[in-house]
């Protein structure tokens, strides 16, 4: 598969497209001025404990108070809080989590009350961005991800992503990060660290354990709420997961960020940085790769297919709900059955596309056309898991139930991706009223007057909507236009704009330039 990034800076935001074959399946934006991102950590002060809740509300400087549950506090949290308590005393240089001396882990049924107390300080991670009106999601057992592993502080279990199906490899990969980790942590193994060499995994591990390391030596002098170490951005995080062997260009509009990236590529994957290419055309880059044209057309209420097939997305608070229509798709040579699974295998392209491209997270149904026969259900359904294979965020698909509807979930960490595609109407400038039409010929007519009178315009182009152009030439003899050359004794043309709104038009003056009136 033919994979592109394409990145489009702004002095606001950057927007990062993600093509397979061309067509865009992830579209992300990331704000100068954003301040919650996931994996960024927090050194954060407990509000309020809720043990009706078994949770706590954590300050870490959002409007709202974070979120924390006892589950999320990890089996090491104990570790956590002492750690904390010996750095914030003064003793930061002198902390080395391989001389740490661990604590008992905390059981799964237990209260939140008996582990953490109002005002207390603790290091806290962003599972989930701010949403709505809820404030971030937090966990307290932190991790640190990399290329090809991820790192977890008081821990001491290594565990291997189940996408590595080889058991050779499995025990290869365990052997090695057994032999290379630091004491007192633990590791996941991802699955792109499937046949690497062990130099490759030792330099990611030593490079998330810097990260480690800085964490203790900010800690003596923060107060909270602060951010404590921030993740990498959208961009090369983006990268980080899902650069691999398929990716064959990535284009990049910012000089800065394109130096950043080829150093990022350089590091992790030498042998790919000629894939980054810098441009720097007078055509706007979404505009140059089609994107715009995708986004206008993939975004919204109704999404079509070529074939005729459209979707109806809606949302509501409690889930997302999306509609499977046939339109005009119609084999005369197949019964209902088939044009029922042949519409619907399309679909469930679509569908998977559009909950990646949105970001969409949480419950998802989805109303497929009815279909009566068990063996083309299953066809469905394995359609729908095959596509959603490539989508990143962790989901769950049931099979479609005999009212023709699948239940989708899928994870959700940051708010959903909303691109607003409708435009303000020029005609009304959105009032939904515009000014009498009977009138525009008047209008017309009296600017013509000022131009030929007053500016001495004797050679003029005006340019019209085609309705307009039709109405002011009918009648070979008696028309408005042959009525104006006569009465002005002007030299005027008249051209019709298909791009020009009913209300819509200009004067052009003899050299071709616009005459704003």
């Amino acid at each position: 598969m033919n994979k592109e990034l394409i990145i489009n800076s702004t002095s606001s935001e950057v927007e990062i497209a993600l093509l397979e074959d061309k067509l865009l399946v992830e579209l992300n934006k990331e704000r100068s001025n954003n301040e919650y991102s996931v994996g960024d950590i927090y050194l954060g002060r407990i509000k309020k404990i809720m043990p009706g809740l078994n949770a706590a509300f954590v300050d870490v400087g959002y409007e709202k108070d974070a979120f924390l549950h006892y589950l999320d506090l990890g089996p090491q949290v104990q570790s956590l809080l002492k750690y904390i308590r010996q750095a914030q005393s003064g003793n930061a240089h002198n902390i080395n989590i391989g001389d740490f001396a661990i604590e008992p882990e905390i059981v799964k049924t237990g209260r939140i009350n008996h582990v953490l107390k109002s005002g207390q300080n603790i290091l806290i991670q962003i599972a989930k961005e701010p949403i709505s009106t809820k404030g971030p999601r937090v966990s307290s057992e932190l991790a640190f991800a990399g290329r090809y592993l991820v790192l977890i502080p008081f821990s001491d279990k290594i565990s291997v992503s189940q996408k590595i199906k080889s058991a050779e490899e499995r025990n290869r990969l365990k052997r090695l990060i057994t032999s290379i980790k630091p004491k007192n942590c633990g590791v996941i193994i991802r699955t792109v660290a499937e046949n690497k060499l062990v130099a490759d995994l030792d330099a990611d591990l030593r490079a998330l354990y810097k990260r480690w390391e800085s964490i203790s030596m900010k800690l003596s002098a923060a107060k909270p709420p602060v951010k404590i170490i921030g993740e990498i951005d959208r961009t090369s995080a983006i990268l980080r997961d899902a650069l691999n062997e398929s990716f064959n260009n990535i284009v990049v509009n910012d000089t800065t960020l394109y130096d950043e990236i080829r150093a990022y590529i350089g590091k992790i994957f030498p042998d790919k940085v000629g894939i980054v290419k810098l441009h720097t055309g007078k055509i706007p880059i979404f505009e140059q790769y089609g994107i715009d044209k995708q986004i206008k057309g993939t975004f919204g209420k109704t999404v079509t297919i070529k074939s005729g097939t459209y979707l109806v997305i809606e949302h509501t608070e409690a889930l997302h709900v999306i509609d499977i229509n046939s339109g005009h798709r119609v084999n005369q040579d197949q019964n209902q059955e088939m044009n029922a699974l042949e519409t619907n295998l399309e679909a469930a392209a679509e569908v998977a596309r559009q909950l990646r491209l949105r970001d969409m997270g949480g419950i998802i149904v989805i109303d497929f056309i009815d279909m009566t026969l068990g063996q083309n259900r299953r066809k469905l359904y394995d359609k729908l898991r095959e596509e959603m294979k490539r989508d990143r965020a962790k989901h769950s698909i049931l099979p479609p139930s005999k009212f023709g509807l699948v239940q989708i979930t899928r994870q959700r960490v940051r708010p959903e991706m909303n691109v607003q595609i409708l435009e303000r109407c020029p005609s009304c400038d959105g009032s939904g009223e515009i000014r009498p039409s009977i009138l525009l010929t008047d209008e017309i007519e009296n600017n013509l007057s000022y131009l030929v009178r007053e500016q001495n315009e004797k050679n003029l182009t005006l340019i019209v909507h085609p309705y307009i152009h039709a109405y002011l030439t009918k009648g070979m003899f008696f028309n408005e236009l042959r009525k104006w050359k006569k009465k002005y004794g002007v030299k005027l043309t008249l051209e019709p704009q298909n791009a020009y709104h009913f209300l819509e038009y200009h004067f052009y003056n003899d050299h071709g330039d616009e005459i704003k009136m």
